[in-house]
């Protein structure tokens, strides 16, 4: 498109935009194809849609969507709640690119009482509102699974598939199945439970479903005294039992307060692509519904924005008619009716706290879902949080850990593991043995190691780590950081791993001077860290064992110029021990190593 099509496109939509109405309502923008790519809403038209063509558009992603629009159409309606009804209706209608995505994730299950004579209740994944209605969906598969069971318990509905008609029970032409000899069913389809009594238990069920427990427990209590009354004991014992596994349901299920009815919470978690937001019902005290929805970000929208859409989404999903809403944000927006609370402390505020939970749960799972799918994930993750946490100036896609090894001074070693994207790298591993230092100071061996090591890749120009992390506190660090800032004069950030007086690694250090950054000691990323840390503790020791048994199996014999193993081996083979070839004659030794030999290690004991 040429400066001047782009210049008479734009004079297009500003002809438009200057004649919208200040008054809420639904614009919608299309593409060059006269496709709707984004739909939006407003409290007022005409302020909301010009502010796209203002000059000082700062957001990239909003740029690049104003730069698709060739035409734009507007609803206007008479409240902001309507507006946004019906953005939330176009967006699900046509998915315009630009509109956040809501993803479900997967299709969770319902269940679905039929519109049948006799009705049945079973879970489900396919709606067909044609067939029943559906409650639900349900994210907890094993509180799903224990309303069914309660209610299968309470009223039996019957279980079959058989298409049973009025016309057909009247007639007999159904016999008992085994479910009902196995007291699985009463057997409404011979009239051996009557008609009323069936559908008086499906209405229970329905209000169970509904979440109004307490209601049912109402109508059982009154009926049970009733009963009482006229002497009829049995069936009063009947509605006893039942009243006493809905009450052991109902004291199981999440009570939060006798006092909050009918009440919604919201809460969203968000990161820079997605949005969850998180959905509780409160009826009759007791939580009777938990879900969750996900967005996908497409224009950097705000959690305002995001809740704003979600409350419409759920609500409606859920035929929620209650006059107050729980949220843990204040939002701008008006619903006909109802009350927006912000709860600071109480009851209310354990539910907010309970709904953010869920939320952030949610995003844990699916996270852990998609790192199943892409292990790398997990890792890349992990390196942006220890960015994060230390303020790297790039991610630690290299880090390097030193750890020394000897007893009492003697066989001084040390050793350096990489990790790359927080795995370990074994080839790039090296060990070193201590060459300038005498006795147990590990702080100039630390030194002498990493001076030999960054001297190295320096004069190899090999790539120099992202990060070094010393297996120790302070002390450590610091004589890390004279060599690599005052000696070599590089700028490598530098962490240590310190430990408490157990001996366990309890904090991560940074920065000169050291401080302690704030990492729980449950988290994967310190599982990480201290993963490298054994990682470089068991190199290291590994190493020191190799030169201590090197050293212990070295015998005099090997001194010995022109006496090699095979020699060697065959004398101690023979003779058992140095002390015995020491003091065997020139003839004996020439008797097993040959003449030359034996002359050459008797001149060696003599001198």
């Amino acid at each position: 498109m040429t400066r001047e099509e782009d210049e008479k496109r734009l004079d297009y939509l500003r002809g438009i935009v200057g004649r919208l109405p200040d008054k809420p309502g639904s614009y919608q923008f299309y593409d060059a194809d006269h496709t709707i790519i984004y739909v939006g809403k407003a409290k007022s038209l005409k302020a909301r849609v010009s502010s796209y063509f203002h000059k000082e558009v700062d957001r990239f992603k909003t740029k690049v969507l104003v730069s698709k629009i060739y035409d734009i159409s507007y609803t206007v309606v008479n409240t902001e709640e309507d507006a946004l009804l019906l953005e939330n209706s176009l967006i699900k209608k046509y998915n315009p690119r630009y509109n956040v995505l809501l993803k479900d994730g997967k299709t969770y299950p319902s269940i679905c009482v039929t519109n049948e004579y006799l009705p049945r209740i079973f879970k489900t994944r396919n709606i067909n509102k044609k067939w029943g209605t559906y409650y639900g969906p349900y994210s907890q598969v094993g509180a799903m699974l224990a309303v069914l069971d309660l209610i299968r318990k309470l009223y039996m509905p019957r279980p079959c598939k058989m298409p049973i008609t009025k016309e057909g029970v009247e007639e007999g032409k159904y016999k008992v199945c085994l479910d009902y000899h196995i007291k699985r069913c009463l057997g409404p389809c011979m009239s051996k439970q009557t008609y009323e009594d069936y559908q008086k238990n499906i209405r229970q069920a329905r209000e169970i479903l509904k979440g109004n427990t307490r209601q049912i427990q109402r109508e059982m209590r009154a009926e049970m005294e009733e009963l009482a009354q006229q002497m009829r004991f049995e069936e009063a014992e009947i509605i006893k039992q039942k009243y006493l596994l809905l009450e052991g349901f109902v004291s199981h299920s999440e009570v939060v307060s006798h006092t909050i009815d009918n009440v919604d919470v919201f809460s969203i978690t968000s990161d820079e692509k997605m949005a969850y937001i998180n959905y509780i019902h409160v009826s009759n005290g007791s939580i009777n519904q938990s879900f969750t929805i996900e967005y996908k970000k497409k224009l950097e929208e705000s959690d305002e924005e995001l809740l704003q859409l979600g409350i419409i989404e759920l609500r409606q999903r859920f035929h929620s008619q209650s006059k107050e809403i729980i949220l843990q944000q204040e939002i701008n927006v008006d619903l006909e009716g109802v009350k927006f609370t912000v709860p600071k402390l109480g009851d209310k505020k354990t539910l907010l706290e309970l709904s953010i939970m869920n939320g952030k749960q949610y995003k844990f799972d699916r996270l852990k879902q998609a790192e199943k799918l892409n292990p790398e994930q997990k890792q890349v993750r992990l390196m942006k949080e220890l960015q994060e946490k230390l303020h790297l100036p790039t991610l630690p896609y290299q880090i390097e850990c030193f750890d020394n090894s000897n007893i009492s001074g003697s066989d001084a070693v040390a050793a350096c593991v990489v990790y790359k994207k927080l795995k370990p790298s074994k080839k790039d591993y090296k060990k070193y043995n201590i060459k300038t230092v005498t006795g147990p100071d590990d702080y100039a061996s630390m030194k002498e190691v990493v001076r030999r090591r960054y001297s190295r890749l320096l004069e190899e120009e090999q790539p120099l780590p992202d990060l070094i992390i010393a297996d120790g506190g302070k002390g450590q660090m610091e004589v890390i950081r004279e060599v690599i800032q005052d000696e070599l004069n590089l700028e490598i950030p530098i962490a240590g791993l310190a430990k408490n007086d157990r001996h366990r690694t309890n904090e991560l250090l940074y920065g000169f001077p050291p401080i302690s950054i704030q990492l729980k000691t449950d988290s994967e990323l310190f599982h990480v860290l201290t993963q490298l840390q054994d990682e470089v503790h068991r190199f290291a020791i590994t190493f020191h064992r190799e030169k201590r048994s090197k050293r212990a199996l070295h015998s005099e014999l090997d001194d010995i110029k022109g006496i090699g193993p095979k020699t060697r081996d065959l004398l101690l083979k023979e003779l058992k021990s140095v002390t015995k070839i020491k003091n065997a004659s020139e003839e004996e030794l020439s008797k097993i190593i040959g003449v030359a030999k034996a002359k050459i290690i008797k001149e060696f004991f003599n001198h």
